[in-house]
C-alpha cells in the first residue's frame, strides 16, 4: 500500500492529536483496517497512565461493533512489550487476534527496541516495518523529536523561542518588550509551549517581568513544568509562577542553582518547587548537566524562553537544537537587546549554522522553524 495514501495519513494524523496530550510518552496513532480497506478503529495515545492508541484503537472498533479478529494495526510506533504505567499493547494486539501490524518506526526506548515486533512475530502474527527513509517513518520520528531525543543522545530536544523585530531586537535598550509581535503569533507561541514537557526560562525574567509562563491562550490538557536556572536562588517566593496555572491545571516547579542557600531552598520547596544544585567551575548552574537532570526527570521536549544573556549561554555551550522565531515586521534600530548574548566571533564561520524548516505567516507576524544543522541526525541513525 503506498504509505502517503489512506491509512498512514490518519494513523499520523491521529498521532498528532497526542501532542500536547501524552508526554512523557511518545505521540502515537493507530488505524484499523479489514481485509476490504474498511477503517474500524482509531486511536491516539492517551495522558500518562492512561491507554496507549493501540488500546484506543481497539476500544472504538469494539464501541463500533466491529470484530477484531484479522484485521489489520497501522501503528505510527512500535507497539511496547513492558508494563510500564500501562500494560504492554503488544499483549492487546495478541487477545485481540489481529491478522497484521504495520509499523512506521521502531521505539528507541531500551525497553522496548525490537521487543515488540518479535514478541508479535513468536504470537504469529505478521509483522511489517517501515523502510526507516520512507515517510511515514520519518513524520513519526519527527513529531516525537523530542522522546526520540531523550531516549538516543539521553537529553531534551531544546527549542528556544523568540520573539524580535526584523532586525533583531527583543527589546528596547531599557527592557520594555510587551508586545513586539501580535496576539495571533502570542496565542501561536502559547501551543508550541503546551506540546513541551517543560518550559524554561532565566532568573533574570523572574526578577524583570515575574511571568507565569503558563500556557493560557489555547486549550491545553495540561501544563508544562516549569524549569528557573537561577545560580543564586534569588527567585522571590512571592514570584506569580507558584501561583496555580490556568486551566486549574498542576505543574512542577524545577529551580537549579549553584550556590544552595538551606533556609531559602526550605522555604522554595515549600511552596512546592524542587531545588537542584548543579554548578559549574564559573559558578553558574551547569546548563548541559541540567539536561541530563531533566532527561532523568522524563522531559522530552524543553521549551526556552528567556533572556539575551540566558540564550547566549545556551548557544555558546552548543546546547540549541531548534529555534522558534517569531518576527514582527518593525525595525527597533539602535540600542536594542539581540536574541542571543554570545561571542563576538573572530570569523563568519564560527556563527551558528541553521537550516531553515518552515517559514509561515502568523497574523501580522513571521514564524521562523530553524534548526541548528546536524542536531537532528540521530533521527537517522
Amino acid at each position: 500500500m503506498d504509505e502517503t495514501s489512506h491509512p498512514w495519513n490518519s494513523a499520523l494524523e491521529a498521532a498528532a492529536c497526542s501532542l500536547s496530550l501524552s508526554n512523557p510518552n511518545p505521540r502515537v496513532g493507530c488505524i484499523l483496517t479489514t481485509a476490504e480497506s474498511r477503517h474500524i478503529g482509531t486511536g491516539h495515545t492517551q495522558q500518562a497512565g492512561g491507554p496507549h492508541a493501540e488500546v484506543m484503537a481497539l476500544r472504538d472498533a469494539q464501541t463500533r461493533g466491529e470484530s477484531t479478529a484479522g484485521v489489520t494495526a497501522y501503528v505510527t510506533l512500535e507497539p511496547c512489550s513492558h508494563h510500564g504505567r500501562t500494560p504492554p499493547c503488544c499483549d492487546a494486539l495478541i487477545a485481540a487476534k489481529v491478522a497484521k501490524v504495520v509499523v512506521s518506526t521502531l521505539d528507541p526506548n531500551p525497553l522496548v527496541a525490537g521487543q515488540g515486533v518479535a514478541r508479535l512475530r513468536a504470537a504469529g502474527i505478521e509483522v511489517e516495518v517501515l523502510a526507516a527513509d520512507s515517510a511515514a517513518a520519518r513524520a513519526s520520528r519527527e513529531l516525537n523529536i523530542g522522546f526520540f531525543s531523550r531516549m538516543v543522545r539521553k537529553t531534551p530536544w531544546v527549542r528556544m523561542k523568540v520573539a524580535a523585530s526584523l532586525d533583531g531586537s527583543t527589546a528596547l535598550g531599557k527592557g520594555v518588550s510587551q508586545w513586539i509581535t501580535g496576539e495571533a503569533a502570542r496565542t501561536d507561541g502559547h501551543a508550541w509551549r503546551a506540546r513541551a514537557c517543560a518550559v524554561l526560562t532565566g532568573i533574570g525574567t523572574v526578577l524583570e517581568d515575574d511571568p507565569m509562563l503558563d500556557v493560557r491562550l489555547v486549550d491545553t490538557p495540561r501544563q508544562p513544568h516549569l524549569v528557573i536556572v537561577d545560580s543564586r536562588l534569588e527567585t522571590p517566593l512571592t514570584a506569580r509562577l507558584f501561583q496555580a496555572p490556568a486551566h486549574g491545571l498542576t505543574r512542577k516547579i524545577f529551580i537549579y542553582c549553584a550556590e544552595p542557600e538551606p533556609r531559602k531552598q526550605q522555604a522554595l520547596e515549600a511552596l512546592g518547587a524542587t531545588v537542584i544544585a548543579l554548578p559549574n567551575p564559573q559558578g553558574k548552574v551547569d546548563l548541559n548537566a541540567m539536561l541530563h537532570d531533566l532527561a532523568s526527570r522524563e522531559v522530552n521536549e524543553l521549551h526556552l524562553e528567556a533572556g539575551h544573556k540566558l540564550n547566549g549561554s545556551w548557544v555558546r555551550e552548543g546546547l540549541v537544537d531548534e529555534l522558534l522565531l517569531y518576527l514582527a515586521p518593525t525595525l527597533l534600530g539602535v540600542g536594542g537587546m539581540g536574541m542571543a548574548g554570545f561571542g563576538p566571533l573572530q570569523s563568519l564561520d564560527e556563527g551558528l549554522a541553521l537550516a531553515f524548516q518552515s517559514v509561515d505567516p502568523v497574523g501580522d507576524d513571521l514564524r521562523v522553524v530553524a534548526r541548528v544543522r546536524g542536531r537532528d541526525d540521530f533521527l537517522r541513525a
